[in-house]
C-alpha cells in the first residue's frame, strides 16, 4: 500500500510539474504578445502632392485602402491628406504606403507615422530596430520614447528635394543617401541591401 501511495505521489508531482511549465509558457507568450502590441505603428498622416481633383483623391484613397495593414482611412480633402489607421498585429511597410501613392500617379509630400513606444532610447544618428523596421533617428536630442509619439519620415521621395538636401547636412552616414544599410550602420549578420527608414521627431 505504501508503495502504491509512493507511485501515485510521484505521478501527481510529475503531472503538477508539467502543468506548471505549461502555464509558465502561456504566461510568457501572453507577455510577449502584449509587448509586441505595445510597440508598433498605430497610424500615419499622409499628405500627397499632385492631387488636383476629386478623381485624383479617390484614386489615391482606393490605392491606400488596398494595403493589407490599413484598417480605415479618414480624409481631409482640403489639405489633400489622409489619416491611415493600421490593423493591430499586422506589419506595416512604410515603402508600401509610398508605392501606392506613386502607383496612383502622385507623390508623397509628407508622411508622419504615429507609434506606440515603451522605453525606447534614441539619440542622434543612431539606428534602432522597431516594429520590424530599422529606424535611423536624425536631428534629435538623446531621449527615451514612451507612449504615442510622431515620427516624420525624411527619406528621399518622402520629403521635397530642398528638405532632403537640408537633412543631408546633418549626417555623414551614407545610408541617408541610399536608404540602405552600409558600412556605417550594418549590424552583424545584416545585409547591405536591407532598408533603413530615416526619421525625425
Amino acid at each position: 500500500m505504501a508503495l502504491l501511495c509512493h507511485y501515485v505521489l510521484h505521478i501527481y508531482l510529475g503531472i503538477k510539474s508539467i502543468i506548471m511549465k505549461f502555464l509558465s509558457l502561456i504566461i510568457l507568450a501572453i507577455g510577449i504578445s502584449f509587448a509586441a502590441n505595445a510597440q508598433q505603428f498605430k497610424k500615419a498622416s499622409l499628405q500627397a502632392s499632385g492631387l488636383t481633383c476629386a478623381m485624383c483623391q479617390k484614386a489615391t484613397f482606393e490605392a491606400l485602402a488596398s494595403l493589407p495593414f490599413v484598417d480605415k482611412i479618414d480624409t481631409d480633402l482640403d489639405n489633400t491628406s489622409f489619416v491611415l489607421s493600421f490593423k493591430p498585429d499586422v506589419p506595416v511597410s512604410i515603402d508600401a504606403i509610398k508605392n501606392k501613392v506613386e502607383d496612383a500617379g502622385f507623390s508623397v509630400a509628407k508622411l508622419v507615422m504615429t507609434a506606440n513606444f515603451e522605453g525606447l532610447n534614441v539619440k542622434n544618428d543612431e539606428h534602432v530596430s522597431f516594429a520590424g523596421s530599422t529606424l535611423h533617428f536624425m536631428d534629435v536630442k538623446p531621449q527615451t520614447l514612451n507612449g504615442e509619439k510622431q515620427l516624420t519620415v525624411i527619406d528621399k521621395d518622402f520629403v521635397s528635394n530642398k528638405q532632403f538636401k537640408k537633412f543631408s547636412t546633418t549626417t555623414t552616414m551614407s545610408c541617408y543617401q541610399t536608404g540602405k544599410m552600409g558600412d556605417c550602420c550594418k549590424p552583424e549578420g545584416a545585409k547591405a541591401a536591407n532598408r533603413i527608414y530615416h526619421v525625425t521627431i
